[in-house]
């Protein structure tokens, strides 16, 4: 079993703590889904949220979804200028026997922009 890293992002419409775990819920759900992956299979996720997000912690939403007994940790995004507004990305690392390349990578909505590269 190899250690793997699972990117993703999602933008917010808005800074309001439901919708945020709504969105980061979806996020972190299709993360699961399209790597055939469970709560088990997760070794710990950095979220990072940009600076105009303050309603509530992006990792709040993993709780909510069951994710209990993984270290999460919350960090603030670079304040670039032009960036992306409301945006929380997230880099998940897990057991995995799937190739590197075989790695889903999930940026939903206008978070595909972020990464056309590698959204799937």
């Amino acid at each position: 079993m190899a250690v793997r890293a699972v990117r993703g992002a999602v933008q917010l419409e808005r800074d309001e703590a439901g919708h945020m775990d709504e969105q980061v819920g979806a996020l972190l759900t299709a993360i699961l889904e399209r790597n055939e992956l469970t709560a088990d299979d997760l070794i710990s996720i950095w979220f990072t949220a940009t600076p105009d997000l303050h309603s509530d912690f992006p990792a709040a939403a993993a709780r909510k979804l069951g994710i209990v007994d993984v270290p999460l940790i919350c960090a603030q995004e670079l304040d670039i200028e032009g960036a992306m507004p409301r945006v929380v990305r997230v880099l998940a690392h897990i057991e995995s026997d799937k190739a590197r390349a075989d790695i889903s990578h999930v940026y939903l909505g206008a978070a595909a922009a972020l990464r056309k590269d590698i959204a799937q």
